[in-house]
């Protein structure tokens, strides 16, 4: 495993960060694809034994069963202090007024519900799961700041957004000495490079750690145009992610062809690609089998040269912003 640092923190992280909505219960939350306790475990436990010390999960995923999973899970297999746990807040935890958003309540209320669920004193790394335009940016700022100041949340993040918006919280807090943002995780792949116009520009300036979520596109980068799983029939939002773009298609025969070429499976050469760009701290990887974290970990020694990323990057076409909401 190869490790970094997360954007200008001294805060070191492994290059691969498992993301843990693939855990959580079936029956809780929106996500019937999910794995339960039992079944996620061992990929818990598995990313430990290779060297992946980095967990994101989100306090909506799978309605906090999610959090409650992983966090046993670290608590039995590895010790607190050699992992970097990560979650979100933003997502309707329950129905009625601030059940959701990012106002100095609820912000208050679910940064407490996420450490019950985890079985952690703090977070080392908390992040807004999307803006909330219903709240001035200057409150979810400042209560940002008071976790952090409170030891409950050791680094702040943000995740997609417009880049005018990041630029705006990022001057704020400058501006009035509230703890900064240090990581931006965003949707970025080889069938979406939207982010490459401003907001990766802006965190390579700003040096903020970027942690592209879905690099392999939910999958459909690591198979045939039309193969399809209980994912990608029960998924909602990767169905409002992801079209029929012939340009897609095309991008996803180039990743066999150049797998081909290289003699490794297509996970590898899609994560390798979003690895490469240096502005990249850790793309967050989803792992329903074994097989995934061995994918994933061996991206990392698997060399793209200037022309396999030109064919793999040729075909690609402007594409709508998606994932903002």
């Amino acid at each position: 495993m190869d490790y970094t640092t997360l954007g200008r923190t001294g805060l070191q992280i492994s290059r691969i960060a498992l993301g843990c909505m693939t855990y959580g219960e079936p029956t809780r939350g929106n996500h019937a694809w999910t794995l339960d306790e039992e079944a996620s475990r061992p990929l818990i436990r598995r990313a430990v034994e290779l060297g992946i010390t980095f967990f994101d999960t989100a306090n909506v995923y799978s309605d906090g069963s999610s959090e409650e999973i992983v966090g046993r899970a670290l608590a039995e297999h590895t010790r607190r202090e050699e992992v970097v746990i990560a979650t979100k807040v933003h997502g309707r935890m329950r129905p009625g007024p601030n059940g959701a958003g990012l106002s100095r309540k609820a912000i208050f209320t679910e940064i407490d519900a996420s450490l019950t669920r985890l079985g952690t004193d703090y977070v080392d790394l908390y992040q807004i799961h999307r803006w909330d335009p219903g709240t001035p940016i200057e409150e979810t700022l400042e209560a940002l700041h008071d976790v952090v100041k409170a030891g409950k949340a050791r680094y702040i993040g943000a995740s997609s957004m417009f880049a005018w918006q990041f630029t705006q919280a990022l001057y704020l807090a400058d501006l009035h000495g509230w703890t900064r943002f240090v990581s931006m995780q965003d949707h970025y792949n080889l069938l979406n490079r939207e982010e490459e116009r401003e907001m990766l520009p802006l965190c390579a300036d700003q040096r903020i750690g970027v942690l592209p979520w879905s690099p392999l596109a939910r999958g459909r980068l690591t198979r045939d145009w039309d193969a399809t799983t209980h994912r990608t029939d029960t998924d909602e939002v990767g169905k409002r992610l992801y079209g029929t773009d012939a340009g897609d298609r095309t991008i996803i025969g180039r990743v066999a062809e150049v797998a081909a070429d290289l003699g490794v499976p297509r996970a590898q050469v899609a994560l390798a690609w979003v690895l490469r760009n240096p502005v990249v701290a850790a793309p967050i990887v989803g792992a329903s089998r074994l097989g995934h974290l061995d994918d994933a970990i061996a991206a990392l020694d698997v060399h793209l040269t200037d022309d396999d990323v030109a064919r793999l990057e040729e075909p690609y076409a402007p594409h709508p912003v998606v994932g903002f909401q």
